[in-house]
């Protein structure tokens, strides 16, 4: 475990996103069901209204998946003792850059190198 980490806090944090995640993708739900495309009952402003907001909340639906995979990937390593470390390199992860964003997986360097390609 790097210094200056404190795990249990990182873990908790993480567990409350992933709750906050799983609450929001219930709500969701109901908005992603296909659109009703009865034009006796929705005008065409509305029905291309009701299309657009089904398309935003799927698109932040994978956002959240994505994040919910990032949050995962992070509790695992905590439980296998491999938390804090880079998976491209092993180096430590700064502890200021995991208190940010405890779900981060890569160095600042291996980060860097990554959003270059």
């Amino acid at each position: 475990m790097p210094v200056g980490i404190d795990q249990e806090s990182c873990r908790k944090r993480l567990e409350e996103r992933l709750a906050v995640i799983d609450a929001a993708r219930k709500a969701r739900r109901q908005e992603s069901q296909p659109v009703e495309l009865d034009q006796a009952r929705l005008g065409r402003l509305s029905r291309m209204d009701a299309l657009q907001q089904q398309a935003m909340s799927q698109a932040a639906a994978r956002l959240e998946e994505l994040e919910r995979q990032r949050i995962q990937a992070a509790l695992d390593r905590i439980k296998t003792g491999e938390y804090g470390y880079c998976v491209i390199c092993g180096e430590e992860i700064a502890g200021g850059r995991l208190r940010v964003d405890p779900s981060v997986a890569a160095c600042i360097t291996c980060a860097r190198r990554a959003e270059a390609k």
